[in-house]
């Protein structure tokens, strides 16, 4: 479900059965990776609503924590943090990072959360066709990490 009035009021009718939540970690750099940045968030947001489509009912799908990337290790974990008490504490068994972005991937050890991290595809010049082609093998690539994680955990 995604962050939006219609949707949230499926989940309030149907909460006991949507245990998963996704926060997308979008960066955001102004620096000579800009460029970068902006195509790891692009890839991030349009992989974010082809899962969203996929576990529509099962999972809530949050707008996404947008960061500078040249905000500290240590800042971006306890926002982090932050974010996984309370939607633990409001009943989500699980919590789900989704990003491009590498750095995650030396401090994931620190977040209770399932951190999936993907490389950035360069998206910019496909036509759509192809670029939901692309996506939708993604998806697809996630479908079963997504379902070991919640077998494992049931």
């Amino acid at each position: 479900m995604k962050w939006i009035s219609q949707d949230i009021e499926m989940y309030l009718k149907s909460k006991e059965y949507v245990d998963t939540v996704v926060l997308p970690l979008f960066p955001v750099s102004f620096d000579d990776d800009i460029k970068q940045t902006v195509a790891m968030t692009e890839f991030i947001s349009l992989l974010s609503v082809q899962l969203e489509r996929q576990f529509r009912g099962r999972l809530v799908m949050l707008p996404g924590y947008s960061y500078l990337k040249s905000t500290a290790e240590d800042k971006l974990v306890s926002d982090v943090k932050d974010w996984e008490t309370e939607l633990l504490a409001k009943g989500f068994k699980h919590v789900f990072y989704i990003t491009s972005d590498s750095s995650w991937k030396a401090i994931e050890n620190k977040l209770e959360g399932g951190l999936i991290w993907l490389p950035s595809l360069p998206l910019e010049h496909m036509d759509d066709n192809y670029k939901n082609s692309i996506l939708e093998d993604q998806v697809k690539q996630l479908l079963n990490l997504f379902l070991q994680k919640w077998q494992t955990a049931e």
